[in-house]
């Protein structure tokens, strides 16, 4: 284990050193999507990011369960407690039920994360599995004297918990404030006070997505689920909590409260955000137009586009910043990153062909403390590249013949990229990916050509034979005026 990992918690706002709770086990939640729509570059980024962590702690010999929920319900169309669900207006829209919405989406979600080579957590939990336990989190809240009942919906008294704890610890704001801004809601509605939010709420008969409880039929607040299901998973007390900082307040802010009033204390050690992906400046929003899928990413299909881009170019792009500050979204910085990309992955398949010396005039051992220096300073990734690319110099000078490396450090360079480039930033090879594809398409051109001679001589037999064995390989040909064309079935 190593002792000099530092990450920044949000909460005491410094970076403190980790150390887990359990000696060998990190217990790390993260919050995911809800699921009623395409994945989008500002969801790739907080996957990217924990994904960094989650490779990282294991590389440290940490055993890491690592939980990452998928919002199935709960979470309603204006961020508050009052209008539509989101996963049951998109059913009503598509005329689905909405776990065909949630199942749908979910499967576009983890493809477009297997593509980022984003591995997959632990555990997957969903709101709507985990609805006892919600509501076992609601009564306690009752019990503790932290939520009340108004109508069939259960809420939290802020008040009374600011009155005992620090309400607006996580994200900086003051009570005093808050309360000012939402004066002029006392009393109205079913809340004692406009800041209190929703632990349960009532159901309409039309509401689609409800569950009997103590309170009547209804469904769970968005902010309830977390608590939960981290609890059910990770125990009450938990090191690692992760998302977006847009989900610092009110989401995380009431989780915090949630949990130190259910349980008495504080259940995560150290609170971790991501910042925004921008796209020219602006917030990404599909108001604004310039709200971008994974999938027309990875295609070129939207307007703003020049070009598509691969999953690996965006996974490099995203780890050129580092994860807690803004990331503009530009062409230009796509195509700069594709281009860095496959600078880095040409180097690494350098190094296989680099001629050992007997003597050596390179570092590698000072440029891999460097390396650990950057990952070991809260995920310093941008500088970790950095320092890769100094290693992309090294490979090249010894490979012109301009420096000299012994046996010993050729091995130490390709375990060192090994480690930091493939393993623990996740940077899959695409540069192999497409000499082969290179090589299959040679094969397939000279296939094709013999078989078209086979035909032009009348040679049936081996034009017959040369289709069906390349289908039984997985690739058909298909016969047009001009000759003839391939593909992978």
């Amino acid at each position: 284990m190593d002792s000099k990992f530092v990450i920044y918690n949000t909460r005491s706002r410094k970076k403190e050193t980790f150390q887990p709770i359990n000696e060998g086990l990190v217990g790390m939640y993260v919050c995911g999507p809800t699921v009623y729509g395409d994945a989008h570059l500002g969801h790739a980024r907080p996957a990217i990011t924990f994904d960094i962590l989650f490779r990282y702690l294991k590389h440290l010999e940490y055993k890491v369960r690592y939980v990452r929920n998928i919002t199935d319900v709960g979470h309603l169309v204006n961020d508050g407690d009052e209008g539509e669900d989101k996963i049951a207006k998109k059913a009503k829209l598509d005329a689905l039920e909405p776990m065909e919405v949630v199942q749908q989406y979910t499967n576009s979600y983890h493809k477009n994360m297997n593509d980022l080579n984003v591995l997959p957590p632990s555990i997957e939990p969903t709101a709507t599995g985990h609805i006892i336990e919600q509501i076992a989190v609601v009564k306690q809240l009752i019990d503790n004297g932290y939520a009340y009942e108004s109508q069939g919906s259960v809420y939290f008294d802020v008040r009374k918990y600011a009155a005992d704890h620090n309400y607006g610890e996580l994200s900086g704001r003051k009570i005093e404030d808050m309360l000012v801004n939402t004066r002029t809601l006392d009393g109205q509605g079913e809340k004692r006070f406009g800041l209190d939010f929703a632990l349960w709420k009532n159901a309409q008969p039309e509401h689609i997505m409800k569950w009997p409880s103590p309170w009547g039929m209804g469904f769970p607040g968005w902010h309830t689920e977390c608590t939960a299901m981290s609890a059910k998973y990770l125990g009450k007390r938990f090191d690692i909590h992760g998302g977006g900082m847009d989900l610092m307040f009110p989401h995380h802010e009431a989780e915090m409260a949630q949990a130190k009033a259910c349980y008495g204390h504080d259940n995560v050690n150290y609170w971790m955000h991501n910042n925004m992906v921008t796209i020219n400046g602006q917030k990404m929003g599909k108001s604004l137009g310039n709200f971008i899928t994974l999938d027309q990413l990875f295609e070129g299909t939207h307007e703003l586009l020049e070009q598509a881009y691969d999953p690996m170019t965006i996974r490099f792009f995203i780890l050129q910043a580092h994860y807690r500050s803004p990331l503009d979204f530009s062409n230009t910085a796509l195509q700069a990153a594709e281009k860095g990309y496959q600078r880095l992955m040409q180097a690494i398949q350098n190094i296989d062909s680099l001629t050992p010396s007997k003597q050596s005039t390179v570092d590698i051992k000072g440029l891999q403390d460097k390396c650990y220096e950057a990952i070991n300073d809260d995920l310093n990734t941008p500088i970790l590249i950095a320092h890769l690319f100094e290693g992309v110099k090294t490979i090249n000078l010894i490979k012109e013949g301009n420096q000299k490396a012994t046996e010993e450090d050729i091995q130490q360079l390709k375990d060192l990229f090994q480690n930091m480039a493939i393993n623990i930033l996740g940077l899959r090879d695409c540069v192999e990916g497409d000499q082969q594809a290179d090589v299959l398409s040679g094969v397939m051109d000279l296939l094709l050509e013999i078989r078209a001679e086979a035909k032009a001589n009348k040679d049936w037999g081996t034009s017959d034979k040369i289709r069906d064995q390349l289908k039984e390989a997985g690739l058909a040909i298909k016969d047009t005026k001009d000759g003839a064309e391939w593909h992978l079935l």
